[in-house]
This record gives C-alpha cells, sequence and structure tokens, in this order.
C-alpha cells in the first residue's frame, strides 16, 4: 500500500467503514472520549509533527484510534506479530495505514522519522505488545528517541477497558464480550532533549522521560468518588465469587461474603453514630477489621483507626484531636492484647462498643435488608459524600512529639492505589501478606485496601512481631507481595528458612530508612530485591518508591507519578533540601488534641496544597531521591549540623548486625552533645573514631557518650521511638 498517497477507492471506501464501525463500536462497547475538546484546543497553533503514543490493551486498540481520533490520515506503527494475524491485519488496514515494526531492530525507527517528517501523523504504542498484566509494560527507548528528533508534538490517549474484553491478552481475567471503553485524551506535549554527554545516554534519558508520561497517563483513567465506591467496581469487574481476604481464622472471603460482612457492620455502627462522625476503631488485622472501615464509609461516618499499641497518653491525644466520642472494639482482642487498663483510662468517651454485643442486636429486619436488596444493589446503600470528604483520620506514629489526627480523604487514597498501580503490576494473580497494622498509612493503603481494590488477595496477621511464623505463612499460602519496615525484615530474614519466599516478586520497604545489611542478607539468602519506598502519613502515604523498571540501591525511588516537588534550603546543610510535595494524594489536614475536632490544613512555605515533609532529600538528574534525614534529626555541635543518622550509619558500619539510635543532649560548651544507644556491647569510642577517619565523616559526628542497651525502645509500626530516647538522653 502506498502511504503517501492512498487511492481514491480505498478512501472512499474506508470512509463508508469508518461511519459503520464506529457506529458499532460506540453501540456495543459504549464508547466515551474525554479530554479531546481540551487537548485539540491545546494542540491548536503547534505546527511540529504529530506522534500520537496510547497504552496497549488488546488487538483492537489501533482500530480504536483509527474510529475515533480527529486525526487526518494517520500511519500506525504495529509489532510485525501482529501483522501475521490475517484477521488483524484486514481489520486495520480497513481503518488505516500500518508500517509493521520490530521494536528489538534498532534501525526501524528511522522509517518512523522519515514519516514524521515527511508530514504523517504517526500513532505507536511505545510498550511495543499488548499488556500481559493489565499495568503498563516495559516502554521502549525508540519512540521517545523518535520524539526528540524530530521535535514532534506528541499526544498521549489513555485507554482503558478493552484489556477486559475477549481481545486482550489477559487469559485470566473474568472477561467481557462488550466491557465499558474510555479514551482520554491528554494535552499535547513535547519531551525536551536532554543535557548528556554522549548519544546513549541522551537515548536513554529521553526513555525515561517517555516512561514517566506513560505513568502520568495511567492516572487518567476513570476513577470512583469514593473507597465504597471501589469496592463496589471492584466486585463488577472480579466476579463476587473471587476470593479476596483471608486471616488467622483461616476463612477466605469471596467478594461477596466481605461485601454483606462489610454492609451488616456499616448498618449496625450507623445505629449508634451521626452521619460524618468519626468512630473510633480499635481491633486488629482481622477481616471483620476492614470490614468495618467499608461499612463505616458507605453510611457516611468516618473510621478513626486507633493505634492500640500507643500508651494511655498517645490514645488520649487521639481521641481528643478527632473528637472521638463512639469506640467499637472487641472484648476478645482486648482480652488478648492486655487492653483493658487502658481503654479504662480513656476519657470523655461517651461508649464503648463491643463487636460481639454488636452483632447481637442484628434483627430479622436488617438480615431481610442485606439479603434481599442492600446485597444485590449495594451502590444504592452508599451514602451522599464527595471525593473530597474524609474518609479515614489516622494518627502519626507520634516518634517525634504527640499523635496527630491525619485526616485522608477518598480522593487521596485512592489516589495513591491509582499512583502505585500506575508503577507496579499488582494482578489477580497475586496474593498480599500484609502484616503491618491497618491503623498504620502503610498497612492500611498499600497493605490492605490495594490488593482489595485491584483484584488481588490478601491474608492478614495481627501482628508483625511474629518473626517465625510470618515467613512460614508466607511459603504456606504462597505469598507475592508483602510490605514491611527495615527491622521486621531483618527478623523474618533471621528465622525464615531460603525457600520461605520462593513465591515473592516483591517485598517492599517503607517507614524507616532501609539497612544495607537487611538489603544484602535478603539478596543472598533468599534472591530477593528488596524495593526501598518512601512516604508519610499525610501523603496517605507513598511519595516514592523503587520498582522494577527503576530501581538505584542507596535511594527510596522515584517520585510517584502526579506528585509535585520543590526543595527548600536549609542553613547549616550543604546538600539537599528541605522537601515540600503537592498532588492528589496529600491530606485534608490535621486534627490535634491542643484543638479538637478543628481541621487544620497543611502548612507550607509554597503556598496551599503543598505539604512539607520534615524531611532533607537529595534529587539526582535521574530523578531518584535519597533521604539525607529528617530536618529534627539535626543536632547543632559547636556551631555545626551533624545528623543524627549518619551517626547511626557510622555505627552500622562496625556493627552491622547491632541495632543503633542516636540522640543529644545539651552541652555547655558546644551547644548540644551527641550519644548512641546500641545493643552492641562491643562498640566504643576508639572504634567509631577509626571508622570515622576511613569514611570521611567529620570528627564532630562521632558520639560523646555510648550507652548500652539491651533493646531499643519501638513503637508499634516498628519506629523508632525517638520521643523515649530523647527523655533517656537526658537523663544520662
Amino acid at each position: 500500500m502506498n502511504m503517501t498517497n492512498p487511492n481514491f477507492f480505498m478512501t472512499i471506501t474506508r470512509t463508508i467503514l469508518h461511519a459503520l464501525l464506529s457506529g458499532l463500536i460506540r453501540l456495543f462497547f459504549r464508547v466515551r472520549v474525554q479530554g479531546m475538546d481540551e487537548a485539540l484546543a491545546a494542540g491548536n497553533g503547534q505546527h511540529s509533527p504529530l506522534l500520537v503514543i496510547a497504552n496497549h490493551e488488546s488487538f483492537l486498540d489501533g482500530v480504536l484510534l483509527g474510529l475515533f481520533l480527529p486525526v487526518k490520515n494517520p500511519v500506525f506503527i504495529v509489532h510485525t506479530e501482529y501483522v501475521r494475524r490475517p484477521l488483524y491485519r484486514l481489520t486495520l488496514n480497513l481503518v488505516a495505514d500500518y508500517l509493521p515494526v520490530d521494536p528489538a531492530n534498532p534501525m526501524a525507527m528511522k522509517q518512523v522519522i522519515r514519516l514524521l517528517e515527511s508530514g504523517r501523523p504517526v500513532v505507536i504504542f511505545p510498550e511495543g505488545r499488548i499488556t500481559l498484566t493489565g499495568a503498563m509494560m516495559k516502554v521502549y527507548e525508540g519512540p521517545a528517541f523518535v520524539a526528540v528528533k524530530t521535535g514532534a508534538t506528541l499526544l498521549p490517549v489513555r485507554i482503558d477497558g478493552l484489556s477486559r474484553s475477549y481481545f486482550s491478552k489477559m487469559d485470566r481475567w473474568p472477561r467481557k464480550f462488550f466491557p465499558r471503553t474510555t479514551l482520554t485524551v491528554l494535552p499535547p506535549t513535547k519531551l525536551p532533549e536532554p543535557e548528556a554527554p554522549n548519544a546513549k545516554i541522551r537515548r536513554r534519558k529521553s526513555g525515561e522521560a517517555l516512561r514517566r508520561l506513560m505513568q502520568e497517563m495511567a492516572l487518567a483513567r476513570p476513577s470512583q468518588r469514593t473507597l465504597y465506591g471501589a469496592l463496589c467496581n471492584a466486585i463488577e469487574l472480579h466476579g463476587r465469587r473471587r476470593r479476596v481476604v483471608e486471616d488467622i481464622k483461616q476463612v477466605e472471603y469471596t467478594y461477596h461474603d466481605f461485601l454483606k460482612t462489610s454492609l451488616a457492620l456499616g448498618r449496625l455502627a450507623a445505629r449508634i453514630s451521626e452521619p460524618g462522625e468519626r468512630v473510633g476503631v480499635l481491633l486488629p488485622n482481622m477481616t471483620p477489621t476492614l470490614g468495618l472501615f467499608f461499612g463505616l464509609n458507605a453510611h457516611g461516618r468516618v473510621p478513626a483507626m486507633l493505634n492500640y499499641t500507643a500508651g494511655v497518653d498517645g490514645m488520649q491525644a487521639a481521641c481528643d484531636a478527632a473528637r472521638i466520642r463512639t469506640l467499637i472494639t472487641s472484648r476478645a482482642f482486648v482480652e488478648q492484647a492486655k487492653i483493658a487498663d487502658k481503654l479504662a483510662a480513656l476519657t470523655g468517651l461517651t461508649r464503648i462498643v463491643y463487636l460481639e454485643e454488636l452483632r447481637e442486636e442484628m434483627t430479622l429486619r436488617d438480615k431481610l435488608w442485606l439479603m434481599g436488596w442492600a446485597l444485590w444493589f449495594p451502590r444504592r446503600v452508599e451514602a451522599e459524600a464527595s471525593s473530597e470528604d474524609a474518609a479515614v483520620v489516622l494518627f502519626t506514629s507520634g516518634s517525634e512529639g504527640k499523635p496527630k489526627g491525619v485526616e485522608l480523604s477518598h480522593r487521596a487514597i485512592l489516589a495513591n492505589v491509582a499512583q502505585i498501580c500506575a508503577i507496579i503490576d499488582i494482578t489477580r494473580d497475586d496474593r498480599v501478606l500484609n502484616v503491618l497494622p491497618i491503623f498504620h498509612s502503610f498497612g492500611l493503603t498499600a497493605g490492605a485496601l490495594l490488593p482489595i481494590l485491584s483484584g488481588a488477595s490478601v491474608f492478614l496477621y495481627p501482628s508483625p512481631l511474629h518473626y517465625r511464623v510470618i515467613p512460614e505463612l508466607a511459603y504456606d499460602r504462597a505469598c507475592t507481595v508483602m510490605f514491611g519496615t527495615s527491622t521486621f525484615l531483618g527478623n523474618y530474614a533471621r528465622f525464615a528458612h531460603p525457600y520461605d519466599f520462593y513465591r515473592l516478586r516483591y517485598a517492599v520497604s517503607g517507614a524507616e530508612k532501609l539497612s544495607v545489611a537487611v538489603r544484602e542478607q535478603w539478596f543472598e539468602k533468599f534472591g530477593i530485591r528488596i524495593l526501598e519506598g518512601y512516604g508519610a502519613t499525610e501523603t496517605a502515604p507513598v511519595i516514592a518508591v523503587n520498582t522494577p523498571m527503576a530501581y538505584r540501591s542507596g535511594t527510596v525511588g522515584q517520585f510517584l507519578p502526579g506528585i509535585e516537588y520543590r526543595l527548600q534550603a536549609v542553613p547549616g546543610i550543604e546538600h539537599g533540601g528541605l522537601l515540600h510535595v503537592r498532588g492528589p494524594n496529600v491530606m485534608n489536614g490535621y486534627l490535634k488534641a491542643d484543638n479538637p475536632g478543628v481541621l487544620q490544613a497543611p502548612v507550607s512555605s509554597e503556598g496551599s496544597g503543598w505539604y512539607e515533609t520534615g524531611d532533607i532529600v537529595e534529587v539526582d538528574s535521574d530523578g531518584f531521591v535519597r533521604i539525607v534525614g529528617r530536618v529534627k534529626r539535626f543536632a547543632k555541635v559547636a556551631g555545626e549540623m551533624v545528623s543524627l543518622e549518619v551517626v547511626e550509619k557510622l555505627a552500622l558500619t562496625i556493627s552491622p548486625d547491632g541495632l543503633h539510635a542516636a540522640s543529644s543532649q545539651p552541652d555547655e560548651s558546644k551547644g548540644e552533645a551527641l550519644l548512641l544507644f546500641t545493643t552492641d556491647k562491643q562498640i566504643n569510642r576508639i572504634a567509631l573514631q577509626k571508622a570515622a577517619q576511613q569514611l570521611g565523616i567529620p570528627e564532630l559526628a562521632v558520639p560523646k557518650k555510648i550507652v548500652h542497651v539491651e533493646a531499643l525502645p519501638l513503637l508499634g509500626t516498628g519506629k523508632t521511638d525517638y520521643v523515649t530516647l530523647k527523655r533517656m538522653a537526658e537523663e544520662v
């Protein structure tokens, strides 16, 4: 076929077929095109070559774009494998011109460059193949090279829905003949030519820029308004019989069972609370806990997830900050966790409700409502809610002060789930082992909500401290995804058999800095590369994370798509700056005990919508983030700012198996003096001084005092309790 001058007969034939096929496909697939007018308006006046890029979900993608994109006379770049299929070749041939290309051939992109330079718009799928996971596959550098070389305008298009059709390669997904399909056209953009010393590096950097753009496109998929709405969507997508949750009672809940639990508990809890009320939830990682979370959301209540490992003061501060008047817990849990004294000491609560009693209040009318109506029309149960309404209140760990309530909206949590799914493929084949408590943002969003809303199954375990049991669970349940802190992962490695994690695809570390010793131990013992990430409760929580496609040791990965960042210089700190972030996953605001029930918007010197993380970070030229330390974890010694994390790193170099934490105390001569708390009784100041000289660390970073302890104080989340350490330092 002559692509530069299609003959008259073919033009007429295509015009007729366009009208016929577009009508049929729009009817059967209920195709919706959004963002088209805005994209065309943004593209007016741009005379550069046009390169349309799209994700690749099915064999129908090319036909769909050819029918619904208002691009005149485009040429589709098609994988040579697909052209060998007669039906695919015939269908595409009827709607557009195409050029077969092997993405593995480095010379193939020269043909594409010539097409663009001739004035023909080009449509290309940068992944080079149809997705096998439902998420983005590897992005080839060739399309990015073409875009930079020709100065082409990129028109990003997001296809959503066809991966669930019989035209996809997703064999294990529940398929539909005609799933609802959406085309989202994003504003035109260009890839700037990167600065690099040679062509090879420039090509790689261009490919990375295109990959990040494709990840941003993934956020354009249709989203739900609320968490409960997202649960209903997952049930419709994956089927009610899909087994999705299991806990230590070894009962597997299908989506249908889980929905029934959620609706029943939500209806009962709604009777003892008011719309919009913050209801305290003091329960372990169990299926009813997660069911209650969704049930409260469905009925317009806000679950406030209390940390049962906190002391009485911490729990009281949390209840005061969020004005919690009703608290739901379980008698069996209170007895097993031995927290009856804590509950008795709490003041200001109007009532403490136990799940055992709540279930007894289930009447025949409730059962008829549930079985005869609610389960079959679950979306009609949901109370009126906005995506900006509060979905949950979580509490900061209190590692540096009193816990604060963090109000996260439906928008923030759903955005963070979408951001994670844009960079890591979580599929129906995955089984997540969640040992992190769901009162913690990492355990809630990543460990519980991500699998539930993505169709993966999750095993909920109530305590991350059972170091011998958890590896055995991972083996017995063939878990493929696991989240943990460096401390927890290190202890699992100590007690695990080398084959316990044989099915594990992803081990993700967060909440504290990943120890080099732990990272090396996991690689040596299990052959698994831990993906270190970084986040905050205030960002629902993930901000950055390493992935298989973008990994750099010693960093916490790249920022998630949709997150903007700025670094603010800090006097006395030469490298890095104070990190401020803005994005759809940022919280609504704080609830503090000194001003109960009043939501305080996040304050940042960068302006409205920005959140000041309190962390000093460096960002390299490839966008990888390295945490230097927290602003509050610097000591001013003899007028110089010294990072307490550097002190801990120094101790780790000579004692990698020990646990170390640095603090400071007032000093009359130098302002502040450094202290090192360590479980290694062999560490002394002379050894630290020698290590500092070898590593080029200043003498000021060598602690003045060394305090040997049996164990470091830890919070329930596994983080070091620096408030207790500071108090210990003042008493030494």
